[in-house]
């Protein structure tokens, strides 16, 4: 049986994230590449109202557990699965590349937060390659014409493996696009994870992470945009668990 969990039929990984991180290095410019999504509850949430979304997650080639929530939904089938975010997934998989030759392309955010994450990641990885750095404008749509002129772009460039920071669905929509126009490149979705690094962003405090409330710091610091999304993350969370649990029994 594999080791993987299931949670709303997506095959969630079980590798914890140093091993990950190796994999995907590993599988990117290649024919094993594959792109890289970290399901969360709000993820879920706007699956079940967008069918491209839910289809980019379908298709995707490596799901980890983003959350406690869906973590905990894989507990409930045995499976220990341990939490994979994207933001966590950056530094190995940069280390990782650096080691073994794997040429990286930055896209998303803005292009001070790429300029500056550019800078350190070089700083912090000796014989990293960024193959290119692109900031789309505000009002990016990746089923546009735009979007797939970006994908040569990032194609031409010789990039291995792309980290994708648009924020959901939009990161994992043009990551499916790129990876089909595109298939020996890895797209890993990110979210704020190169703000993260350029320091424009706060992430909170590693003891908050240790007990699973990344969320509360995150609602905290922008309670207009995130406190409804919370609600109705936390109103599907029983019935994402009840339907976790019924999947040994299906299986």
């Amino acid at each position: 049986m594999s080791l993987d969990a299931v949670v709303e039929d997506l095959r969630i990984s079980a590798l914890p994230l140093a091993e990950t991180a190796i994999l995907i290095c590993q599988n990117a410019g290649s024919a094993a590449a594959q792109n890289v999504f970290t399901l969360n509850l709000d993820h879920v949430v706007k699956m079940r109202k967008d069918a491209m979304f839910r289809g980019a997650y379908r298709r995707a080639g490596l799901i980890t557990a983003d959350g406690f929530p869906i973590v905990l939904a894989c507990s409930l089938q045995g499976k220990r699965v341990s939490r994979v975010a994207g933001s966590d997934l950056i530094a190995p998989i940069i280390a990782e590349a650096a080691r073994s030759g794997k040429s990286i392309y930055l896209f998303g955010s803005s292009s001070q937060v790429l300029t500056k994450t550019s800078r350190l990641l070089n700083e912090r990885n000796s014989g990293l390659t960024i193959a290119g750095v692109f900031a789309p404008p505000h009002g990016f749509d990746p089923s546009s014409e735009e979007a797939r002129r970006c994908i040569e772009t990032i194609g031409d460039s010789g990039a291995d493996l792309c980290f994708v920071a648009l924020g959901a669905p939009k990161q994992e929509l043009f990551a499916d696009r790129g990876k089909r126009l595109l298939p020996n490149v890895s797209f890993v979705c990110i979210g704020a994870g190169l703000d993260f690094i350029a320091g424009t962003q706060v992430r909170a405090p590693h003891w908050m992470q240790r007990w699973n409330l990344e969320w509360l710091w995150r609602a905290a610091s922008d309670p207009r945009r995130l406190l409804y999304r919370y609600l109705l993350c936390m109103a599907a969370l029983p019935g994402i668990l009840a339907r976790a649990a019924l999947v040994p029994r299906r299986r």
